[in-house]
């Protein structure tokens, strides 16, 4: 795939299988400006803690909302966990960690690759409820790569990957 799609704004669903290129394509619309995308593994930063993580997503993110990201750190029983190392918190909980921070960025377009991995069922409702409240945006558009896009959100756009770019 040499040339980006046009996105609109809003909740856009990027799918394939594996190998398809969906992550690659992540990574080339988060160059843009106003794009955030974060391995949401969060590799190399097992000695930090989430507040340290949020703290540097922070400083690139003019548009941070942090009255939202306390709720999200609340919604997702993040408290405890705030001061752990992340090399002590489980594939989950380092998800949600990521998570939090790219959903309060404020980032025109954020970028989430394969956000429900590793979530239990009460944390992918808090994730799908501020993808639906997000879905009607004007302005902002939450790109979301996966196998499927999930059947249970209003998606402006779906992009299908099929392996050959």
């Amino acid at each position: 795939m040499t040339d980006l799609p046009t996105l609109s704004p809003g909740l856009i669903a990027i799918t394939g299988g594996e190998g398809s290129g969906k992550t690659h394509l992540l990574r080339r619309l988060a160059e843009a400006p106003g794009a955030v995308w974060l391995d949401l593994a969060l590799p190399h930063q097992n000695e930090q803690t989430p507040l340290q993580v949020w703290e540097a997503l922070q400083k690139h993110s003019p548009q941070w909302d942090a009255a939202l990201h306390q709720h999200l750190v609340a919604a997702l029983l993040l408290g405890p966990h705030q001061s752990k190392k992340l090399y002590m918190l489980s594939t989950g909980s380092r998800r949600k960690v990521a998570l939090a921070g790219l959903l309060a960025c404020g980032a025109l377009l954020t970028c989430l690759d394969q956000p429900y991995a590793a979530l239990d069922a009460a944390s992918i409702r808090v994730v799908n409820s501020f993808l639906q409240d997000g879905a009607e945006h004007s302005t902002r558009s939450w790109v979301v790569a996966d196998y499927e896009a999930h059947p249970q959100l209003p998606w402006r756009q779906v992009i299908v990957l099929d392996g050959q770019h």
